[in-house]
């Protein structure tokens, strides 16, 4: 049993639970980076692993009713054959070009994708706050009214989503739910994080399924990374309420960043000055976003003057 090996799976299965997104883009780029493991064995026991971790939050959102069936049913339509044809696009290109450096490009440039899109999604999270301040605004959303299923957009972004969880593990919850967000603005953030934990689960299921037929499943990393992630999966969902998730968030798109670009073979130095610049650049230019749109600079002035706003109320 590697012990440290369940230990950072403890720690990126918090990650987990606190922000619904990054298990694939960082447990595959951690086990490629920290473990030495090839860059295709990774991926296919991260597959493994995420078919057993998944299915636990799913099952709390449908105790809650926050799951959109019909978008999960033609998310999955789309998603499931993509991803187990992942796994065979991997066998049929690997032989010609590599195998091992095809999905290490991949998942590079899938975890800088997905490290912008994070950005995305809070952009477009914190534009609807500002929005729901102003007189008269209609653009809050739903929480309980039927949203129109679109199907064919609905069916590309399982594909496309299906395609890259089969290729590099990571897609599922931090591209699809994105994704979702822009198509559907007024669906629910609870029936958003629901929904995709749902359609997720056939998903890496049928993605670990082709890996274990075609790709290179490693139980000896496998076991340890159950055994460190489901419980940290957990323990990070009980604290999601009492952290900042825009704090974890902005953490997590930092790594993100700094593993996509160590994984393209971006050198030390480059990697160190886009990781400090991301994180001044994000801190100071998310307050000057804030301010155009009307807001505190902070969540924390937010609060305060929301608070304030209330005792004079009082």
């Amino acid at each position: 049993m590697d012990w440290e090996l369940a230990l950072a799976a403890l720690g990126i299965g918090i990650v987990v639970g606190l922000t619904g997104m990054g298990g694939g883009a960082l447990m595959t780029p951690t086990l490629v980076l920290f473990f030495n493991v090839p860059p295709l064995t990774a991926v296919s026991s991260d597959l493994v692993t995420s078919a057993v971790m998944k299915p636990v939050g799913s099952l709390v959102h449908m105790r809650h009713g926050t799951v959109h069936w019909k978008l999960v049913l033609w998310l999955m339509i789309g998603s499931v054959p993509a991803a187990f044809g992942g796994s065979l696009v991997i066998a049929a290109v690997g032989p010609l070009t590599g195998v091992q450096a095809f999905v290490k490009t991949a998942l590079g440039c899938v975890l800088l994708l997905a490290a912008a899109l994070i950005f995305v999604r809070a952009y477009i999270g914190m534009r609807n706050r500002a929005m729901e301040r102003r007189a008269g605004t209609t653009t809050k959303r739903q929480a309980s009214a039927e949203v129109r299923v679109r199907v064919v957009p609905t069916l590309i972004i399982g594909i496309v989503g299906g395609l890259m969880v089969g290729l590099t593990s990571v897609g599922s919850g931090s591209m699809i739910i994105i994704s979702l967000m822009l198509l559907y603005p007024l669906l629910a953030m609870n029936k958003l994080v629901g929904t995709d934990l749902v359609q997720a689960v056939p998903l890496v299921i049928a993605a670990a399924l082709g890996h274990l037929l075609f790709g290179e499943v490693d139980w000896a990393v496998v076991l340890p990374l159950i055994i460190g992630s489901v419980p940290g999966a957990w323990i990070g969902a009980q604290f999601s309420s009492k952290i900042p998730g825009g704090y974890v968030r902005r953490a997590l798109a930092v790594v993100l960043l700094a593993a996509g670009l160590k994984l393209l073979n971006v050198d030390n130095v480059t990697v160190l000055v886009a990781a400090v610049a991301a994180v001044v650049a994000g801190t100071f230019g998310w307050m000057a976003l804030r301010r155009t749109h009307g807001l505190p600079i902070t969540l924390r002035h937010e609060r305060r003057l929301r608070e304030s706003s209330d005792d004079r109320a009082n």
